[in-house]
């Protein structure tokens, strides 16, 4: 695990995120995927936290799956942002002030120094708006690894 993400999460603090996301997901066929990087990569410098995130998006296979309706919970642990971003078709079901609502709480928590609560909550909401769109299917599998992903 990367120094500064152990610095912020303990190993177990990790499994209980992906625990969560499989909780979230068990009633959607929606996808979420929590993403943690240390840092921009040097070639990353000039980008912004959105462009990074759509890079990652892209990368990490949400943009694959099945129905379009990955979401991306994208954090820069060093340069302090985050990106909460959704594929194509759950984001024309689903205003952006809804994603940016559930980033501004995400922050809230994380000034408070509760940051795996509040990816908790994080992922508990993605869980609850993919469910009301795309409530879960008899042939659904799960696309994406739960686990969260640390570099």
């Amino acid at each position: 695990m990367a120094n500064l993400v152990k610095k912020f999460f303990t190993e177990s603090e990790l499994k209980e995120i992906a625990d969560a996301i499989g909780r979230a997901e068990a009633s959607t066929s929606g996808e979420v995927r929590v993403e943690i990087r240390q840092r921009r990569e040097r070639s990353e410098k000039k980008l912004t936290i959105d462009e990074i995130a759509r890079r990652e998006f892209v990368h990490l296979g949400v943009s694959n799956t099945r129905n379009r309706n990955g979401v991306l919970i994208f954090i820069l642990l060093e340069d302090r942002e985050l990106e909460v971003l959704a594929d194509e078709h759950i984001h024309k079901k689903v205003d952006p002030s809804v994603w940016q609502n559930i980033a501004d709480d995400l922050v809230g928590h994380f000034k408070q120094q509760r940051f795996k609560e509040g990816i908790l909550r994080a992922v508990e909401e993605v869980g609850k708006i993919l469910e009301l769109h795309y409530p879960r299917k008899a042939d659904d599998t799960n696309e994406l690894t739960n686990a969260v992903g640390v570099r």
